[in-house]
């Protein structure tokens, strides 16, 4: 099955922009819907969007939306995530997961069987 490495967190400024990458090892890559998870300190782990296993379909939380682009390149096994506008309230651990058994991707963690270690994402000025 995939495995997933996450990169491209660190400190940044309030109103900086940030793109995290999940590389997926392993086969299948476009047979998996994806999803990112942020999780802050003292909080639960929180969905904050997902994508279709073509790509074509997505979602996203509300306090992201129009901020955050998720997007994946299944012809080099990677999703991104774009992050605009930050702001001290995204400052998170910020975790990719992959769902083999839906096309479009679910918005709860239970709906994931396989994750990523997590990258941290820190706005602070």
């Amino acid at each position: 099955q995939v495995q997933l490495v996450e990169s491209g967190g660190r400190l940044v400024r309030p109103g900086d922009s940030l793109n995290l990458s999940c590389v997926g090892t392993g086969p299948d890559f476009n047979r998996y819907s994806m999803g990112w998870f942020r999780q802050a300190p003292g909080k639960e782990r929180e969905f904050i969007t997902s994508i279709s296993r073509d790509g074509l379909s997505n979602s996203y939380v509300d306090s992201v939306r129009g901020r955050f682009t998720i997007s994946r390149d299944n012809t080099k096994n990677t999703l991104f995530l774009q992050m605009n506008n930050l702001s001290p309230g995204d400052t998170a651990v910020y975790t990719c997961a992959a769902d083999r058994g839906s096309f479009y991707g679910g918005y709860r963690a239970s709906d994931y069987q396989i994750w990523g270690q997590g990258t941290q994402v820190t706005v602070s000025s």
